[in-house]
Parts: structure tokens; C-alpha cells; sequence
């Protein structure tokens, strides 16, 4: 199972830096990027900084639902754990709504309260998502302290999270592109990938989850027939 949960995490790691983070470029753009754009993303610190964190929770949620699954420990470690992965995601989703929601309303504006400010603007963007961090980690324990499916509640928490987000930043994106916005479909761009990605997160530890699923009824099943 350690080798399969490998394999999927380096799979994941080459969608996320070969295919979605070049669709950022493709989305925000009115035409088809230059190479030497999308060389130039690859140079700048933020692509790796996004994809490391991406394929780090993919990992943890895989070699969480992998390790723990035939040993009895304590619930609350891999609760915490597993609770800080789902609410960070959750988080992210959520900040995109808001920016997607946002560049809908005041295009490539910035709203009254941040015009010219900059440090306020990622001051604020900063402790939104950090509040909401808390909010859906403290809901997450609450509700799963005890349960020995955190991960697969985490995985379907984020399933439906990115799916909704979807549907919210397309349409923004579609919205801000007819409109012909300048800087907007960038934002919403990313918010569409982060969607995506966050959904292919999801699917491997839940494809890896059924898979152990089948492999253990196998076993039970050869036992009882012998």
C-alpha cells in the first residue's frame, strides 16, 4: 500500500506541475501563452511553493489512510492531523469563492477599503483565510473526534468543497472574460484550478481507500473459505 500511495503522490505531482499550473496561464490569457511565459512561471517561487503544499496534503491524506488502517491508536493524533489538512483546503476553496465572487463585483478594481493598499489587501486576504482555517478545523474535530473514518469524511468534505467552488469560479471566469476585464480572469483562473486540483487530491485517497477495501475483503474471504 506504501508503494501504491507513492505511486498515486508522484502522479498527482506531475498533473499539478505539467498540466494545471500551465492551465493557469491558459485560462488568464485571452490567447495561447508563449512558451516563455510559461517558462517564466516555472522560475518564480510561488508554482513550486503551491504545488508543494498541494501534493503535501495529497501525501499525508494518502500515507494517513494507509498507515493507520490496520494498527489501533488513538483516534485524536490522526484527527488533528487529518483535521488541519481537510480545514486548510477548505480554507483555500473558500478564499477563492470570496476572490472569484469579488473580482465579479468590482472587476479590476480594488474595493474601496483597499484602493492603493496593498499590505491591507494580503493583511486581510491573509486572516480571512487563517480565520476560516480555525473555524473548519474546530468543526471537523468536533464532529469526528471519536470516528475512526477521518480521513474518508475529510476526503468527502473536500470532494464536495471543490465541487461547489467550481461551480461558483466558472461561471465567475466566464462572466469576467465576455466582460473583458484585464487582470480579473487571472484570479478567477486560479480559482478554477485550485478547484480541480483539490478535486484530484481528493480522488486519490479515496481510490486508494477502495482499493484496500477490495484487497481486505479478498483476505477475509480466502480465511473463511479456508
Amino acid at each position: 500500500m506504501f508503494r501504491w500511495g507513492s505511486v498515486v503522490s508522484g502522479f498527482y505531482a506531475a498533473v499539478v506541475l505539467v498540466l494545471l499550473l500551465p492551465g493557469v496561464a491558459l485560462l488568464a490569457f485571452k490567447h495561447t501563452p508563449p512558451a516563455d511565459e510559461v517558462l517564466k512561471m516555472y522560475l518564480h517561487w510561488f508554482p513550486w511553493l503551491y504545488a508543494g503544499v498541494l501534493v503535501g496534503g495529497e501525501a499525508l491524506l494518502l500515507f494517513l489512510s494507509v498507515d493507520t488502517s490496520w494498527r489501533r491508536m488513538r483516534p485524536r493524533q490522526h484527527v488533528a492531523v487529518t483535521a488541519a489538512l481537510a480545514s486548510f483546503f477548505a480554507a483555500v476553496l473558500a478564499v477563492c469563492v470570496i476572490f472569484a465572487i469579488e473580482v465579479v463585483v468590482y472587476a479590476d478594481n480594488s474595493p474601496p477599503l483597499w484602493e492603493g493598499r496593498d499590505n491591507l489587501f494580503f493583511a486581510t486576504a491573509l486572516g480571512v483565510w487563517v480565520c476560516l482555517w480555525l473555524i473548519w478545523g474546530g468543526i471537523f474535530i468536533q464532529y469526528y473526534r471519536d470516528s475512526s473514518k477521518a480521513v474518508s469524511a475529510a476526503v468527502t468534505w473536500l470532494l464536495k468543497g471543490s465541487v461547489l467552488e467550481l461551480l461558483i469560479a466558472v461561471p465567475s471566469h466566464v462572466f469576467v472574460r465576455q466582460r473583458g476585464d484585464c487582470s480579473a480572469p487571472a484570479v478567477t483562473a486560479f480559482g478554477i484550478v485550485t478547484g480541480i486540483a483539490i478535486m484530484l487530491l481528493a480522488f486519490g485517497p479515496g481510490v486508494l481507500a477502495l482499493y484496500k477495501k477490495r484487497l481486505d475483503a479478498y483476505a477475509r474471504n480466502s480465511r473463511q473459505s479456508s
